[in-house]
């Protein structure tokens, strides 16, 4: 594979994941819209693993909480480690159950469409407009509940859509829920964590199942660089959610569907 196909598939795919505008989306239009061959698994594998070490790193203290407190869960140990990991495997399930069943039927190629990434881009950025813009700010990550994070859960569901966002639909959740902005970034950004370690292990098993072992080069060269651009800009969004509100990203969503519309009608 060419460095400029990799380069700019690890720039969408660590650009995209963890703000609210859609990285299945964009990578989705990248290939509709232009001559780019598919990556293939195993760069899909790379891609996604880039951007999961980016947010483990990031949120190291948190990540080591998390581990031990799943490590805690799995010994019926309580602790305020096992509480939190608790409520981040209540969030994650409803996703999980959702793809299985989204992948088995079948439905996940009709919805890889531009059409659809268009009308998605618009329609989830109006109530992530709402949510930001008249959501309340006393809940913390901390205080979190098995009920909120539930709902927000049943919300990343959407993210099966292709240009719904999971990190738009799960900060627009938290938000309505009464998370502060940054918090609402944050909740979502370790939400992916499970989230993406799924689909990258599903994604290794399946190319170890086909013997696909072949362009390990251009896999760690698209990791590294995915982890790169997605470590960026998780610090860039975190810092922009303390000073300003999610408008600029509806804004951008709203201008993507619109020209996508009409570029293919």
């Amino acid at each position: 594979m060419a460095f400029s196909q990799i380069l700019l598939l690890a720039a969408i795919q660590g650009i995209t994941e963890f703000i609210p505008v859609s990285s299945s989306g964009h990578l989705n239009i990248a290939h509709l819209l232009t001559r780019l061959s598919d990556q293939g698994v195993g760069m899909d594998v790379a891609l996604h693993g880039g951007t999961l070490m980016a947010v483990m790193v990031y949120f190291r203290q948190q990540t080591g909480q998390l581990i031990r407190g799943g490590v805690d869960v799995m010994r019926l140990r309580a602790s305020e480690n096992a509480t939190a990991a608790k409520i981040l495997i209540i969030a994650t399930v409803p996703v999980l159950l959702a793809a299985t069943l989204v992948v088995t039927s079948g439905i996940m190629g009709q919805l890889r469409t531009a059409e659809v990434v268009a009308w998605a881009s618009i329609i989830f950025a109006v109530p992530l407009y709402l949510a930001d813009r008249f959501g309340a700010s006393h809940l913390q990550i901390e205080k979190l509940t098995a009920r909120p994070a539930l709902l927000i859960g049943l919300a990343q569901m959407l993210a099966l859509i292709p240009g719904a966002s999971r990190a738009g639909v799960t900060i627009m959740a938290a938000r309505w829920l009464g998370m502060e902005r940054e918090q609402a970034a944050r909740f979502s950004m370790l939400l992916s964590m499970p989230v993406i370690f799924c689909f990258a292990s599903l994604g290794l098993i399946e190319l170890i199942l086909q013997g696909d072992i072949t362009a390990l080069a251009d896999a760690f060269i698209g990791a590294a660089l995915a982890a790169g651009f997605a470590f960026l800009t998780i610090d860039i969004f975190i810092r922009m959610t303390r000073h300003i509100s999610l408008l600029p990203f509806v804004l951008y969503r709203l201008a993507l569907g619109i020209g996508l519309l009409v570029l293919i009608s």
